[in-house]
């Protein structure tokens, strides 16, 4: 191969778009991973779990286009990083999808362990807001995407549910981060799905999506030409008969 034939490649190869996922390392994260894998992303993938995402590289089989980072998103520095070395290694974001988050346990308000209380709400509210505000200067060089995992749990009321009212809140910020961001050219997509099969239970639901539902949805939001700015996708499953 000459080296006229390299330069193209590699020109090529950097125009493919990035898109940085938190909680990859399984469920919907991992899901996304795949269809985005697919559709000619580069890729950040970030969770706790080095080893999964590992098997994930693997899987994919392209490590120059799939860059790994063990990020706890509770943890500022842990994200920071995640930020730099994505930058480092592609230059630039233009999706990134906020999705890492744990779910509640029976209680209610009455009986629930307050540490797991406390970990959700880390993870799911605190995290968040750290990856958007971490993310946001790249997003805004780039005129990029950034989608947010919320849940139809965060669009009705459940009985003592804390995990509802942590989904409240990443709906509240989805709102809040698209007013901030009016005029700068950066979408703001809340993806809100219903019961979906994912680590989340123990066993799996009866009737429930499965995490490429959901990543299909993540595809369809980031498509769309950039006049177009998918606000909310709510995907529930089809009611039982």
């Amino acid at each position: 191969m000459d080296k006229r034939s390299v330069k193209i490649m590699v020109d090529s190869h950097s125009k493919k778009p990035v898109m940085l996922i938190t909680g990859a390392s399984s469920g919907i994260g991992a899901a996304t991973a795949r269809a985005a894998y697919e559709e000619g992303y580069r890729l950040v993938l970030a969770a706790r779990s080095a080893n999964k995402l590992k098997a994930l590289q693997a899987e994919l089989g392209d490590d120059d286009s799939v860059l790994i980072v063990e990020c706890d998103v509770q943890n500022g520095d842990d994200q920071k990083a995640m930020v730099e070395q994505a930058l480092e290694a592609f230059g630039r974001l233009d999706s990134v999808f906020a999705n890492a988050g744990r779910g509640g346990e029976p209680g209610g308000f009455s009986e629930a362990d307050p540490e797991v209380w406390k970990d959700m709400i880390l993870t799911n509210i605190y995290g968040v807001g750290l990856t958007v505000q971490h993310c946001l200067p790249a997003l805004r060089e780039s005129k990029g995407h950034l989608l947010l995992t919320g849940s139809a749990a965060g669009r009705v009321t459940i009985p003592g549910s804390m995990y509802s009212a942590t989904k409240w809140a990443v709906t509240a910020i989805g709102y809040g981060v698209r007013e901030e961001l009016r005029g700068s050219g950066v979408r703001v997509t809340l993806i809100e799905p219903g019961m979906v099969d994912t680590p989340f239970f123990d066993k799996p639901p009866a009737h429930a999506l499965k995490p490429d539902d959901i990543a299909r949805a993540v595809i369809y939001a980031v498509s769309q030409p950039s006049h177009v700015d998918v606000n909310e996708i709510l995907v529930r499953p089809t009611p039982a008969e």
